[in-house]
């Protein structure tokens, strides 16, 4: 629970000054010099009238210094800063594109563009190349915005390539769960008033989808007012990573239970306490072992990348331990359903375990395979599709375990009819007629 919440503490205190569209703050040239120009952000251009604007406080003191932005495609930047043989006059030289700074408004058209490209932006001034201390200047407060063209082509829209349809697919997500929810709302609240095995399982499931329509909804949010402005609510998308990272652990943690529970005491006799999980020190050992690591490598990540949104593409070593750890928990899944399948005589009985099994996969292998798959994208659109296709998926996850832990001629039968082997079982009080 600690590492909950230390995660939000993190997601809240990683939230860089200039992760929005639109940019405030102070125009340096202590700090150009230094850097032989101060970096101002990025953003990932697309199609014809694309924009920079530029808004200045002091327009004098802009004019007296020779205020200057200068922008860099991406493969240039980074050819730039892997060069130590470039002097600062020749590295500024390397700019494709200049705004002089010379008005109150200053705006730069993007030339068209037949891909998406990363252009940089960054400030200099006739103190940057300069030798010797810097006379005391005044620093000049700015306001830059970045656009894209809309679907009229007025450089209208924040979103950067890379995010253009997001906010599209958390509303229909949303609508989605709304209509889930005044359909099955009802009928499965009076099922879990009534009691019964499945019980504590689906109140895990609802759970765990209640934290993912609140992550949907707090990136909507803050996405919608990003579209208005070009930054948004930030905290919004951070709560929404923490939702999204406790429904994550949630699930994890009753998955790896249940199987464990079946593997480690399906030979056991003696039959478990009503609606609790059938757990034993050494299942529920490697399910907390699971959680926590997970929860280490996802904070770890946090720390690793600050331009979090959602579902990473798994560059860093922290991604890529993750991925490892979801590779291992499906092998392990694998290896405990294949010991119980192997020696389980009843047809009923392997039905549920594959059904199961089939849920289990989606949840654990989606991200690790459309990860993989994702390769075949071009770059700016890998993150995009990560997080929709994992999103998608494991939606259908918990379908899947809904349909599994509600049928009676499944989870139910089987309930009943081995109460050894299941870790949620039924006490002699339960009847057939509350599902009837």
């Amino acid at each position: 629970m600690h590492l909950l919440f230390l995660h939000i503490l993190v997601c809240i205190n990683l939230v860089p000054s200039a992760t929005g569209k639109t940019i405030s703050g102070f125009f340096s040239s202590v700090a150009a010099r230094n850097t032989r120009g101060q970096y101002i952000g990025k953003f990932l251009y697309h199609g014809k009238n694309a924009l920079l604007h530029c808004r200045l406080e002091d327009i004098q003191a802009a004019v007296e210094k020779e205020a200057t932005l200068i922008l860099f495609r991406e493969h240039t930047w980074l050819n730039l800063h892997e060069s130590e043989n470039l002097s600062c006059l020749e590295y500024l030289l390397k700019a494709e594109l200049t705004v002089t700074l010379n008005q109150e408004e200053n705006n730069q058209t993007i030339p068209q563009l037949h891909f998406p490209q990363t252009w940089y932006v960054s400030y200099v001034d006739h103190h940057t190349c300069e030798k010797g201390d810097i006379i005391a200047s005044d620093a000049i407060q700015f306001e830059i915005m970045m656009f894209n063209p809309d679907a009229a082509g007025n450089p209208l829209d924040h979103f950067s390539a890379e995010e253009t349809g997001l906010q599209g697919f958390y509303f229909l997500l949303l609508l989605a769960y709304f209509v889930a929810t005044c359909i099955y709302a009802q009928p499965l609240w009076q099922t879990m008033q009534k009691g019964g095995p499945m019980h504590t399982v689906l109140k895990v499931l609802s759970t765990a989808l209640l934290l993912q329509a609140g992550a949907a909804l707090f990136n909507y949010i803050h996405l919608s007012r990003y579209a208005n402005d070009g930054i948004g609510i930030p905290i919004m998308g951070s709560f929404a990573e923490f939702f999204d990272m406790v429904s994550q652990i949630q699930m994890l943690y009753m998955l790896l239970s249940l199987c464990m529970g079946w593997t480690l005491g399906k030979n056991r006799k003696s039959q478990s306490k009503p609606l609790q999980w059938d757990s034993t020190p050494t299942s529920t050992g490697i399910a907390l072992a699971a959680v926590i690591t997970q929860g280490i490598l996802l904070l770890w990540e946090q720390f690793e990348d600050a331009d979090h949104h959602g579902y990473h593409a798994h560059r860093s070593m922290a991604g890529l331990l993750l991925i490892g750890l979801r590779v291992s928990l499906s092998m392990l899944f694998a290896s405990s359903l294949y010991q119980i399948i192997t020696v389980e005589r009843s047809a009923l009985k392997r039905d549920f375990y594959l059904s199961f099994a089939k849920g289990c996969f989606l949840w654990f292998l989606c991200h690790p395979t459309i990860v993989a798959l994702s390769v075949v994208f071009n770059e700016y659109q890998r993150e995009k599709i990560i997080t929709i296709a994992v999103i998608l998926c494991q939606s259908i996850s918990v379908v899947v375990l809904y349909r599994l832990f509600l049928s009676r001629s499944l989870y139910w039968e089987v309930s009943s009819l081995s109460s050894v082997t299941l870790p949620l079982t039924m006490a002699s009080g339960y009847k057939s007629r509350y599902y009837s």
